[in-house]
């Protein structure tokens, strides 16, 4: 972790579970980090948390990541104050349980625009700023188990994951993509996916 010490790590859906996990290692490793959620409370309460000689290196945002002028807000931020993103953590991400053929497409589309087009976005802003300054930095999208398989329920039960599933698909290919997009730019900046078990 020597190379990350001072460096700018931007951690999306940090307010609770996998999200805070990563906030408070990576503070603890001397990285200077960017939490960003919807709820303010929660990030707060986060750096409360942490012993005082850390909390400096706690920076909070509201940021929803399905909303464009959030993300651009919030990374522009990061740019002016910070001069740039040199790790990100693609961790947003939300299940709303359901019936494909069944649940709201606004519902379907509140999952898709958190899993895939946050993260895509988020991706976009952080590659621009490591390009920029020529820093090969590293991007991490937190992916699920259902990103390699479909969950197979009992033949006389409806599945409730809905899009889920089929959003976290997308986190596997979209790792692929990036890791061959970056590789055409000519760059050394990493990209890794990591699976967690739901």
């Amino acid at each position: 972790m020597e190379r990350w010490h001072n460096r700018i790590a931007v951690v999306t859906g940090a307010s609770s579970g996998i999200g805070t996990a990563v906030v408070k290692d990576l503070v603890r490793e001397g990285v200077i980090v960017v939490a960003l959620a919807r709820r303010m409370d929660r990030l707060e309460a986060i750096r409360n948390t942490l012993p005082k000689d850390q909390q400096s290196r706690l920076h909070v945002q509201k940021c929803d990541v399905t909303k464009e002028n959030d993300v651009n807000d919030t990374f522009d931020w990061i740019e002016q104050t910070l001069g740039g993103v040199d790790i990100l953590i693609n961790n947003a991400g939300v299940l709303i349980p359901g019936v494909l053929l069944t649940q709201s497409l606004s519902e379907i589309n509140q999952v898709l625009q958190t899993n895939i087009v946050g993260v895509v976005h988020c991706t976009q802003r952080a590659f621009k700023s490591m390009k920029s300054r020529n820093f090969d930095g590293h991007v991490f999208l937190i992916n699920s188990l259902t990103g390699h398989g479909v969950l197979t329920c009992p033949p006389d039960e409806v599945p409730n994951f809905s899009i889920y599933g089929p959003s976290k698909y997308a986190i596997t290919s979209i790792t692929e993509v990036l890791r061959q997009e970056f590789r055409g730019y000519k760059t050394k900046i990493k990209v890794t996916v990591s699976t967690n078990i739901k």
